[in-house]
């Protein structure tokens, strides 16, 4: 895309936006509501408004390489928290996609430089599912496991968030979900993951609440 053409976009853009409802801005700069917080990652092919179908100031997003959720990393945490307690949201989705650069580094490791750190909580993914995952032998196969196998690790992530926890406890949400996109087909694909089970098993490990 020719630089210039961005600002031309823009304006065509607005216009359209105009067109159908001349307080389209109005409505926009009045604030946010969103119900949802994405979390996905920074991949340009994947654009979580475009995939649902979604407007502006329906969805708050977070996007990083492989759409990691790293307890030490404030930037997660910042938005995490910042969607949970003061936008309220009521879901929460950890979005994947096949064909993910992130995801293809951990399975064939080498020196990456500056995310030889970020990987490596991708990197402990494979380790967790080594033996599930070297049990397939088909390389694409494999591949795409990965994906869905970091988005169900991501989601217990978030789990593990005091803000996300502090708000179960107080409101019963957000719902924490997890999806994959997949580029071949266009598709979001619901994992079907029931976060709420899983964290029980673990509960005693990451619970913040003392359990009476």
């Amino acid at each position: 895309m020719d630089y210039k053409h961005i600002f031309e976009n823009n304006e065509a853009w607005i216009q359209e936006k105009l067109n159908l409802n001349p307080d389209y801005f109005k409505q926009l700069a009045s604030g946010q509501q969103p119900e949802y917080l994405y979390i996905g990652c920074s991949d340009s092919r994947v654009t979580a408004e475009d995939l649902m179908g979604a407007q502006p100031g329906e969805v708050f997003i977070h996007r990083n390489i492989a759409n990691q959720i790293i307890p030490t990393d404030t930037n997660v945490n910042a938005v995490v928290q910042y969607a949970v307690e003061h936008l309220k949201v009521k879901h929460v989705i950890v979005c994947g996609h096949y064909e993910c650069g992130g995801v293809k580094a951990a399975l064939n490791p080498s020196d990456m430089g500056q995310l030889n750190n970020w990987l490596q909580t991708l990197r402990d993914v494979y380790r967790l599912h080594r033996e599930e995952l070297d049990c397939i032998e088909d390389a694409h196969k494999r591949f795409d496991k990965l994906v869905e196998l970091n988005v169900r690790e991501q989601c217990m992530n978030l789990l593990k968030l005091d803000h996300v926890q502090k708000s179960w406890y107080k409101t019963g949400y957000p719902k924490v979900h997890g999806w994959v996109f997949d580029v071949h087909t266009g598709r979001l694909l619901d994992l079907g993951l029931n976060m709420e089970k899983e964290f029980l098993a673990i509960r005693s490990i990451y619970d913040l609440k003392p359990i009476h």
